[in-house]
């Protein structure tokens, strides 16, 4: 059985996430054999006091790389963007970062 920790790898700090705070948005890693149902549940058992509204997940492929001569490609993952409630509270973790 997948806990919590397992589903929520880690969250995504970048330009882009950072604007989407604003309208509570936050994007994190998540694991790829994860469903919208157990990402959504994960959040409100991480994040106590969030009540998700929305889930949207997307595949992300991984690029070519290139080392001297050796091809090779990093990893695949899977990326989710939650969407809160508007009269949830907000998450703790990313108040400090905008």
């Amino acid at each position: 059985m997948k806990t919590s920790c397992d589903i929520i790898i880690r969250p995504i700090i970048t330009e882009a996430s950072m604007q989407g705070i604003a309208d509570k948005k936050y994007t994190f890693e998540v694991a790829k054999s994860a469903n919208k149902v157990e990402i959504k549940k994960a959040i409100e058992e991480i994040f106590k006091g969030v009540k998700v509204l929305d889930v949207n997940t997307s595949r992300i492929n991984g690029k070519p790389k290139r080392l001297g001569v050796h091809m090779g490609k990093t990893s695949s993952w899977k990326k989710a963007v939650v969407t809160l409630t508007a009269d949830s509270k907000t998450i703790e973790f990313f108040d400090g970062m905008m």
